[in-house]
């Protein structure tokens, strides 16, 4: 069992090192729906990779960098809100590849697994792959943490201090997409936005300042994906589902926790 549990344990810690602080900037930029957005946009990525005959994650990765780009267009656009673009794209992008899957004939495809992962399924080299993602997005987060945290807060005077908003939402954006996109293969898309949210946005009960949220963002991933590899473990529960789960009870702790 050790020998199932330990990689998984391993890559799911790694992936929260990068996934929890560069949630609590997506939680501050309010783009929590973008993460969603890619989850929905993969299953499209699946179907069009079937289609073509491609990897699946090669079509996944285009497809993400090209609804990146067209967010970044949109923004700038008073007649669309961004929620309504990413609600637009979320279900025009499922509906679409659960089209494209049902018409391909010959092809079996459990599009669950591309959604929740196969977690236990990690080996020590897909734990490399997630290493190297990791390094790349902690090393551009912390280049990039003043301009980003100032944007944030307050983007006139971002401007005024000579930063370009425009791109670096864009690196944040691309970040995000970066993580979602190598991560899919491995871990599912939906716990791999549910990391970057839920304990972000548990933390911001917790901290006094926006580099605490990130340490303590981090801290209750890595507790999440302990708790919930131990409960699949006792009770043989869905590997990707309970570490979810239990992010969602401690984020419902840090409410009570708050009042109190």
């Amino acid at each position: 069992m050790i020998d199932i549990f330990f990689p998984a344990w391993i890559g799911a810690i790694i992936l929260v090192l990068a996934a929890s602080p560069l949630g609590c900037f997506i939680i501050w930029h309010r783009l929590s729906c973008f993460g969603d957005t890619l989850a929905h946009s993969s299953i499209l990525g699946v179907a069009l990779g079937l289609l073509l005959n491609i990897n699946p994650y090669y079509t996944l990765i285009i497809l993400v960098i090209l609804i990146t780009l067209s967010l970044i267009t949109i923004e700038n656009r008073p007649q669309l809100t961004m929620d309504t673009f990413l609600g637009i794209i979320a279900h025009g992008s499922l509906s679409l590849g659960l089209v494209i899957v049902s018409l391909i004939s010959n092809v079996r495809v459990n599009l669950i697994t591309y959604l929740f992962g196969d977690l236990l399924a990690i080996t020590y080299n897909d734990i490399c792959i997630i290493c190297i993602t990791t390094i790349f997005v902690l090393i551009i987060l912390i280049w990039k943490w003043c301009p980003l945290l100032l944007i944030s807060i307050n983007k006139e005077i971002a401007r005024v201090d000579g930063i370009n908003v425009k791109n670096e939402r864009l690196i944040l954006m691309f970040l995000t997409a970066t993580l979602i996109s190598i991560a899919v293969k491995f871990v599912g898309a939906l716990i791999v936005t549910s990391l970057l949210i839920i304990p972000a946005a548990t933390a911001r009960y917790l901290a006094k300042s926006p580099e605490q949220m990130a340490i303590i963002a981090i801290i209750i991933g890595v507790i999440s994906v302990t708790c919930g590899l131990a409960l699949s473990a006792l009770y043989d529960t869905p590997a990707a589902p309970s570490i979810v789960l239990c992010c969602t009870c401690l984020f419902i702790l840090s409410i009570f926790w708050n009042r109190n």
